[in-house]
């Protein structure tokens, strides 16, 4: 009646079909557990009509037989019975625990569901080393982290604060099914890096937030500035002369020194640590003065260069002038000689070529042209009394 599913019984794919047929499905899911921790394994039936379930180790021992435990493994425990369901939890589950259970149903022909059990192993703590304790700048370090025995092998990531390393990573199987990894990682440092954390991360499906964290310490050469104490101004002929020598660097330097450039320093110059004091200035002072720091990684230097002016030099000196408010005047004068000439144009305009003679006297009471002609004619009886007015 079922030869289908006799021929092809050792698929579980086949065993699906064969139960679409008999009307009873039979399935088991794979699980995935912490080694330590607790599987359970489920085996369903749909549209059981009281058919037997039972499951069986890789070793094809009877675990449970309906709700008997014949294995006498008690770590074995029955969660769950009933037609459709045999449910059955492992504790503390080990590497050997691993391998292929099996669900059967007691069927004709008998059918099978699979749960394959991995057991995941989580790495030890991470351990991370470097090359050398402490780096000087500009050198390359070397780190390396290793994390041992786990299952599957776990991957590694480099962290340098916000920035991501790359490694050379090699795995080795330390034991069966068992796995060591290990990476390094090569940079050069700057002073910048002095005291920034370098973070070794694990990835593995078995924990979480799991990583080695170190320090870096980087040496560096001092970096020096010179601050002028006093004066606060020029310096003067007869002033006093207060320079500090401020330098820093890991580690912290060990010797400071001032000296002036291509000559000797004033014989009453008085130096006391990173402090130049020279008093009663005169010009034959002026000069470049160097503070120079040293360290165990190098030496470094910084330049203030001297001009002794006169006495009286920066005395009475003129006020500073408000730009804006000159600016502001002139514009003010400007408009107001544009507005004059303005004035002045357009009265000139108005009266240009207006002038008046004697020639045309009487013609206003003339009553036609003829009588103005004579009347203009006897104006001039007397040329020494023609007058003209210009207005």
């Amino acid at each position: 009646m079922f030869a289908p599913c006799l021929k092809f019984h050792f698929s579980l794919c086949t065993f699906c079909l064969c139960c679409e047929v008999e009307g009873q499905n039979l399935a088991a899911d794979n699980v995935s557990v912490i080694e330590g921790e607790t599987a359970t394994i489920s085996c369903r039936v749909k549209n059981n009509d009281d058919s037997v379930i039972q499951l069986l180790n890789p070793n094809r021992q009877t675990i449970y037989f309906k709700d008997v435990r014949p294995l006498k493994d008690s770590r074995f425990q029955l969660v769950n019975f009933s037609d459709n369901e045999l449910r059955v939890s492992l504790s503390n589950v080990s590497l050997s625990d691993e391998g292929r259970y099996v669900c059967q149903l007691y069927t004709d022909p008998p059918q099978e569901a699979y749960a394959d059990i991995t057991v995941l192993v989580p790495p030890g703590s991470p351990i991370i080393v470097s090359r050398e304790d402490v780096v000087s700048e500009g050198n390359e370090t070397e780190l390396t982290c290793t994390a041992m025995g786990s299952k599957p092998a776990a991957s590694i990531r480099w962290m340098k604060g916000e920035e991501e390393l790359t490694g050379e990573t090699t795995v080795e199987e330390i034991d069966e099914r068992l796995f060591a990894v290990t990476s390094q990682v090569r940079f050069s440092v700057t002073k910048e890096d002095d005291g920034v954390s370098v973070d070794c991360i694990i990835d593995h499906p078995a924990v979480k937030d799991l990583l080695a964290q170190r320090h870096l310490e980087v040496q560096y050469k001092p970096e020096v500035k010179i601050v002028v104490t006093y004066p606060e101004g020029l310096t003067r002929e007869g002033d006093n002369l207060d320079l500090t020598c401020i330098a820093e660097g890991k580690p912290h330097p060990h010797q400071i020194n001032w000296m002036r450039v291509e000559e000797d320093v004033p014989p009453h110059a008085v130096v006391t640590g990173a402090d130049l004091y020279i008093e009663n200035l005169n010009k034959s002072y002026n000069g470049t003065y160097r503070c120079v720091a040293s360290n165990t990684v190098g030496e470094a230097y910084d330049d203030y260069i001297l001009y002794v002016y006169d006495s009286r030099a920066g005395e009475g000196a003129p006020q500073k002038i408000d730009h804006a408010v000159i600016g502001g005047v002139v514009a003010v004068v400007m408009f107001a000689i544009l507005c004059a000439l303005i004035v002045l144009g357009r009265y000139f305009a108005r009266h240009k070529g207006t002038y008046f003679t004697h020639e045309a006297k009487g013609a206003d009471d003339a009553a036609d042209a003829d009588t103005a002609i004579i009347n203009a004619e006897g104006g001039h009886n007397n040329t020494d009394e023609k007058k003209e007015y210009y207005i």
